[in-house]
């Protein structure tokens, strides 16, 4: 009988946590590039809990799209981000109802006793800072994958 492969893996949809800060590189990898319209930010101060609706590329099943000449995909996703005391963003015009942004990384700066920030930065020198209790973020697929409008892969992969 020979070993599984990757390419037997069943698709089902991410759902991702991250309580350390190698973690969340991965899911930093898999939003890489995701769009999303500044309305589909969320913060709920009381339940300290800040929330992204995203349109991310399906970065997991670009070669094998690739290797099948088939679509690129994307999907849905919300990136969640608990314990959160303070949201602050630089170039960010959340009164534009237009404004499509787009997340280039996610990354944590930590602080004393397990606090520390969650950086969203994104393309065009915007960020939001989040400043967080403790790290735990996550990251769930609420949609099927879809055909990439563009057709393409975003340009670069880090």
């Amino acid at each position: 009988m020979a070993d599984a492969s990757f390419e037997d893996g069943r698709e089902v949809p991410l759902n991702l946590g991250a309580l350390e800060e190698e973690d969340l590189k991965v899911i930093s990898s898999l939003v890489q590039d995701a769009v999303f319209p500044a309305t589909e930010m969320s913060w709920r101060a009381s339940e300290r809990r800040f929330a992204l609706l995203l349109n991310r590329f399906r970065w997991e099943d670009r070669d094998a799209a690739e290797r099948r000449g088939r679509a690129y995909e994307r999907v849905q996703s919300l990136l969640v981000v608990d314990n959160v005391l303070r949201v602050a963003s630089q170039g960010v015009d959340r009164k534009d109802e237009d404004l499509v942004l787009s997340l280039l990384a996610v990354s944590f700066e930590p602080g004393e006793d397990g606090t520390g920030h969650v950086l969203l930065t994104l393309a065009g020198d915007g960020a939001i800072r989040l400043s967080v209790e403790a790290l735990e973020v996550s990251l769930r697929d609420v949609t099927r994958p879809y055909r990439a409008p563009s057709g393409k892969a975003p340009d670069h992969k880090a």
